[in-house]
């Protein structure tokens, strides 16, 4: 059975973006980048809510020509690879987008994880899906990324979610001096 694991960078208080949807802060060491790189080694689709689609989707497919960084020349092929699913009511989906789902993400998600010799999936970022997907216990793996900031606003790392949800603590490392990664698992 596939697992999803969601990989998320947040601020010392709790948000994923700044107060106008900013996502400048991160700085990706070569330490951070290699965890993630690891991360994406154990994945063969990429899952996304609307909002970071977007995002994603304005850069990755011309990443190289707008940043020479080493992480950014790494990630950029893997991601035009790698099978996309946009998770949005509204969106329709582009030339990027493997497949949206729409509709009964319980059901659509029981059925991904269920697919034979699928790899694990990797949920990048957001918090709206993140929050439906753990309130539906969908997520086997957190990995969370927290970053030397304050932002003082923004999105929530979890937005509201409706009940509590105990995890369990599998490891945690600073990486390049001012990162700290913990990798949790569902309780």
């Amino acid at each position: 059975m596939s697992k999803i694991i969601y990989w998320v960078h947040t601020s010392v208080d709790g948000f994923i973006d700044g107060p106008n949807g900013e996502f400048d802060w991160p700085v990706m060491g070569p330490e951070l980048s290699a965890y993630s790189e690891r991360l994406d080694k154990r994945v063969d689709t990429l899952l996304f809510g609307r909002t970071v689609w977007q995002m994603m989707v304005g850069f990755w497919p011309i990443a190289e020509s707008i940043s020479d960084d080493p992480h950014v020349a790494a990630f950029a092929p893997f991601w035009r690879a790698t099978p996309k699913i946009v998770f949005s009511r509204t969106y329709q989906g582009d030339e990027w987008t493997s497949r949206v789902i729409s509709a009964n993400l319980a059901e659509e998600v029981a059925a991904l994880k269920a697919r034979p010799g699928g790899g694990d999936m990797l949920l990048t970022g957001g918090a709206a899906l993140a929050a439906s997907l753990t309130e539906l216990r969908l997520i086997d793996e957190y990995h969370i990324a927290v970053h030397p900031v304050v932002l003082g606003g923004g999105r929530q790392l979890f937005a509201k979610p409706d009940h509590r949800h105990k995890l369990l603590l599998v490891d945690s490392k600073a990486l390049d001096g001012q990162v700290l990664v913990s990798h949790y698992r569902l309780g």
